[in-house]
């Protein structure tokens, strides 16, 4: 059954997901004041170590095998 739906999707409904994602965080550090410290009180360098990780996988399936 889950098969089956994930068959519908395609690339924009993937991207689409990604933009929604994107804006709720942003709605998220916007109304929760405690969430928005806390991504000021991070070094820029964690969040950019957990994108290069994320991105890894699908980078490395696109493009090297």
């Amino acid at each position: 059954m889950f098969e089956k739906r994930m068959k519908k999707i395609d690339a924009v409904d993937i991207g689409l997901i990604k933009l929604g994602m994107v804006a709720f965080t942003l709605f998220l550090i916007t109304v929760w004041p405690a969430a928005m410290n806390w991504v000021h009180s991070v070094h820029w360098g964690w969040f950019l170590g957990v994108a290069l990780v994320i991105l890894a996988r699908p980078y490395y399936r696109a493009y090297l095998k």
